[in-house]
């Protein structure tokens, strides 16, 4: 099948800065591509060849818009999956399968399949609303601290939260949840597998994530991370196991804890590029965007050997009523070696919002992390 310069179309559900930097390759590629997002401002809305406004998680919306394209993927998994699925069987190619969206979508069905595939993850239970949780708790058989997860919606720190008393409980919403065993943890990784639809995979080099303890978001990502081979291997091997039983094709982020006493296990996944992936464009010979492309149209996967060494500074806004973006210091890093920028072209800046991100690169990757630190003091995104 003919890809480039062609009328062969892509659908990308999702309009955010992931699908516009998965617009980026497609450009250069001369790929034909289509955006829907619910948002006409969003950040793909003036790249992509096509862009319109809709519903991700309307049936009706997600059909209109698949039957339109060749090949279907996301920018988001909050998408309607029942739709997808209805698309594959009418014979639309839809990358990652809507099986595998639908079981990382709910966090309570993601630990079932961890469980039921022998992979590692900590200790856990499923509630089906809040007073079932109060009720274990008073029967003894939860105790403080724990970890509680909303079962679906949660993105960004948000729908996780650390429950220390029963005080603590009056901030979680009544839904869906699931309880984790609080793990004694002394790093967070990330590594980003790609699976081609002959099943061909490729790992990233594991990252090192340190996260806000206040918002709980990534602050920054670092290539490589400080961990022993024998670590890297054995992540690498769990992130593969999870693609090939999730039958997945593109790109999945699996983010992993390492315990003190160095036993990996399984945070959470996502079914699409990610955030602690960002680096790859300057720090890789391929970027997981133009991985993610390469295994949705069954290409050889590319190199991911690392360039040079690097770390990524998210920047999100600190203003707490949301109004128009501003960069501030912004001008200061251009003075800096090694400093790329990325701003997502979003108009109005929140509390939290991701809003861009640097990588700063530098053969030494304690001068490049010297940078970053300095870069996130100086520069600050508000209103």
């Amino acid at each position: 099948m003919h890809f480039f310069s062609s009328k062969f179309k892509i659908g990308i559900l999702g309009g955010g800065q992931l699908g516009k930097m998965l617009l980026f390759d497609s450009r250069r590629y001369d790929l034909h591509t289509k955006v829907m997002d619910p948002n006409n401002k969003a950040p793909c809305s003036n790249i992509a060849d096509e862009f319109i406004v809709g519903n991700l998680n309307d049936y009706t919306d997600v059909i209109n818009f698949g039957k339109l394209v060749d090949i279907i993927t996301i920018e988001i998994e909050n998408v309607n999956t029942d739709a997808l699925e209805y698309l594959e069987k009418i014979g639309k190619k839809v990358y990652p399968p809507s099986k595998a969206i639908k079981i990382i979508q709910n966090k309570c069905e993601q630990k079932i399949f961890y469980k039921s595939n022998n992979l590692p993850t900590s200790a856990f239970t499923n509630y089906s609303n809040l007073a079932n949780l109060k009720e274990d708790l008073e029967k003894g058989n939860l105790k403080f601290p724990f970890v509680w997860k909303s079962a679906k919606f949660g993105y960004d720190g948000k729908g996780v939260k650390i429950i220390g008393n029963h005080d603590d409980l009056k901030s979680i919403n009544d839904s869906p949840c699931l309880v984790e065993e609080k793990v004694s943890i002394k790093k967070e990784i990330s590594v980003i597998v790609s699976r081609n639809v002959d099943g061909k995979m490729k790992c990233f080099p594991a990252v090192e994530m340190e996260f806000n303890d206040n918002s709980n978001l990534v602050e920054y990502v670092i290539c490589p991370a400080n961990i022993s081979e024998e670590i890297s291997t054995h992540a690498y091997e769990i992130a593969q196991k999870i693609s090939q039983k999730l039958e997945m094709v593109g790109l999945l982020a699996v983010e992993l804890f390492i315990s003190n006493d160095d036993k990996i296990l399984i945070n959470e996944v996502a079914p699409r590029p990610h955030n602690s992936g960002h680096h790859t464009i300057e720090c890789c010979i391929t970027s997981q965007f133009d991985q993610h492309i390469r295994s949705i149209l069954n290409l050889n996967p590319g190199k991911t050997d690392i360039k040079i060494p690097g770390i990524m500074v998210n920047l999100v806004g600190e203003n707490k009523i949301e109004g128009d973006a501003i960069y501030k210091n912004i001008n200061y890093i251009f003075d800096l070696p090694g400093v790329n920028i990325h701003i997502y072209g979003k108009e109005k800046s929140r509390l939290n919002r991701k809003m861009g991100h640097i990588t700063i690169v530098n053969k030494e990757i304690s001068k490049a992390i010297e940078i970053g630190k300095k870069i996130k003091k100086k520069v600050k995104v508000t209103s």
